[in-house]
């Protein structure tokens, strides 16, 4: 009794000092945190006279700023947001100590559409008189393709401009799961032959219907890029394309010979060109002030000015797959989501909602949810208008279809209007590579369902016809919201991917246009005059001082380091969460149907 009396007495004691220390040390944490916050919290942005703004989009981007913390390397997992970043040019136009931008871009870690309006926003931004230079020792074909807005535009002497063309690279894993003995019973709509998302679990290549459908988007996306690149260098469609089937880009200076670029330069070199176009007559040095920071501070001051405002205008961002319950950061969970269209909807002071969608699709369940929203929504009397990013499809475009007004680019990836359900059978893997064996007791027929366990054809036959009836709710929705007809939506659907210029064609989108646009409207709509709009951003952003403690931390380094990993990683890495993803949704998906690299 003595015995465990003193080891009780010494467990708890460990576990009262465990706690105090763990306190204290979370108190000391606080308390640097807050120094810092102190110390930056009266460093006020300086822009001096003549400066010119230093783009680079070195980090991945979403349609919203956010730093995430990753507890595995103690750093955050950012991503610059494209609000920001249209909000940092349109100030930066009217901000007359601003002479122009560095635009200095290689690669860019973000869909098309997205590239597309940051292009856009850089081409209004010349429009008030003020230039634009690029500059780079490599530029891959996105970054070309956004770097050729610039007035004038050099490469490094050595350097090279990646134009040929758009390909696209899937990966197929049926082989590996053959290896492993582990089948995949997948379950499509009776007729969603593009309905693809499985296709990698289950052939070793394209089928043709698959490849049809891939061939004709890429080469939306490409006929995109050709036109906009074609208009900013003067330059014909039909020859760009010669130059990417030729190869004629193969050194810098080819580049240069085939009117691509303006000439092949060192980095000092253009530096100098761009101190001739200041011509300050206050300084002889060139003030250079990184983009991001003066779009994050700027953005920052003018919200907080607004913050007292009432706010008329809702935007929410649903951006990732599409997931049940909350989700976690770069998803969009089908209760948080729903949760911030309804508080947009009873908020009294909010007028109009504008939902940015950037979304493969994801679990049917949390879709529907969503669409629900959107429709009392707009029963309430609110204007709902839908802005798609750089991908809203399938249970992306389930939960846009109920929307007043639809926008999208011309190469946003949209439609793939289908449904599949996927059960992994891992019983073989388990009994021939482990000699792990299952052995079941139920009560009723059906009662055992298990990973370990194949289904029955009439199990099967159920999970189909689970499939089609939400395939036929998905058109039946579509239908009533874009005022066409079931059989219509049919047709065009079935799985079948579409790119924003041919989605406007066939009824699936209103207009082309940027979140800007969607604001726009949305404000007309509800009869805001446009310099009365006050928007409240969904999610909330919500201050948090070791967030911040961390970003002022980085700050304080201004050598930027670019972590390099191998393609092969990435695409494994990529590869393994979708699997993932794919295996742990609900039975019944609605998915844009494939994972792909294009290049």
């Amino acid at each position: 009794m003595t015995f465990w009396k003193t080891f009780w007495a010494s467990m708890l004691g460990s576990l009262v000092s465990g706690l105090i220390i763990i306190g204290i040390f979370f108190l000391i944490l606080r308390s640097i945190v807050a120094g810092f916050d102190a110390m930056f919290e009266d460093k006020k942005l300086v822009v001096q006279n003549d400066t010119v703004l230093h783009m680079e989009l070195n980090d991945p981007l979403g349609d919203f700023t956010t730093a995430n913390f990753d507890p595995s390397t103690f750093s955050l997992q950012k991503q610059f947001g494209l609000m920001e970043i249209l909000e940092g040019i349109e100030i930066a136009k009217e901000d007359p100590k601003i002479k122009g931008i560095f635009l200095h871009c290689d690669n860019i870690a973000g869909g098309m559409a997205s590239v597309k309006e940051i292009r856009d926003a850089l081409a209004d931004f010349q429009e008030s008189g003020k230039f634009i230079v690029s500059y780079h020792e490599n530029y891959s074909t996105s970054a070309y393709y956004l770097s050729s807005v610039a007035d004038e535009l050099y490469v490094f002497p050595s350097g090279m401009i990646n134009w040929l063309g758009l390909g696209s690279e899937l990966m197929f894993v049926k082989g590996a799961l053959e290896k492993l003995d582990v089948e995949m019973q997948v379950i499509r709509g009776s007729n969603n032959k593009f309905k693809s998302a499985v296709e990698p679990l289950l052939y070793t290549e394209m089928s043709e219907a698959n490849r049809e459908q891939t061939e004709k988007f890429i080469n939306a996306l490409w006929d995109e890029m050709v036109d906009g690149v074609a208009k900013s260098r003067n330059m014909k469609p039909a020859y760009l394309n010669k130059i990417a089937d030729s190869v004629l880009v193969r050194q810098s200076g080819d580049a240069v010979d085939v009117k691509m670029a303006d000439g092949t330069m060192y980095y000092d070199e253009v530096l100098e060109i761009i101190e001739s176009k200041v011509d300050s007559l206050e300084s002889t040095d060139l003030n250079l002030l990184s983009f991001k920071k003066y779009a994050l501070k700027k953005t920052k001051e003018q919200r907080t000015l607004e913050v007292l405002d009432p706010k008329n205008i809702a935007v929410i961002f649903a951006e990732g797959e599409i997931v049940d319950g909350n989700g976690k950061p770069g998803q969009i969970g089908g209760t948080s989501m729903s949760e911030y269209i309804r508080d947009a909807r009873q908020d009294s002071t909010i007028k109009a909602v504008v939902l940015r969608v950037n979304s493969p699709g994801g679990s049917a369940l949390a879709s529907d949810i969503i669409w629900r929203e959107v429709v009392l929504t707009r029963e309430a009397g609110k204007p709902v208008i839908v802005s798609m990013g750089n991908v809203a499809a399938s249970g992306g475009y389930y939960i846009s279809c109920a929307a007043d007004k639809i926008y999208a680019q011309p190469n946003t990836i949209t439609g793939s209007i289908g449904v599949f359900g996927i059960i992994p059978y891992t019983g073989s893997m388990f009994e021939n590579k482990l000699g792990v064996t299952f052995d079941y007791v139920s009560t009723n027929e059906h009662s055992v369902l298990s990973l370990n366990k194949k289904l029955s054809e009439d199990e099967l036959l159920i999970v189909q016809e689970g499939v089609d009836i939400i395939y036929d709710d998905f058109i039946s929705k579509v239908g009533e919201g874009r005022n066409m007809s079931k059989a219509m939506v049919d047709s065009i659907g079935q799985g079948r991917v579409w790119a924003g210029s041919d989605a406007i064609e066939i009824g699936l989108v209103d207009e082309y246009g940027g979140i800007n646009d969607a604001i726009d409207y949305a404000a007309e709509m509800a009869g805001i005059g446009e310099e009365d709009i006050a928007l409240q951003f969904y999610p909330k952003k919500k201050k948090n001082d070791l967030f911040e403690f961390l970003e002022n931390i980085e700050e304080m380094d201004n050598q930027t380091s670019i972590q390099q990993t191998s393609q092969l990683e990435l695409q494994l890495r990529e590869m393994y969460g979708y699997a993932q993803s794919i295996s742990t949704q609900n039975k019944y998906q609605a998915r844009l149907p494939f994972l792909m690299w294009i290049k």
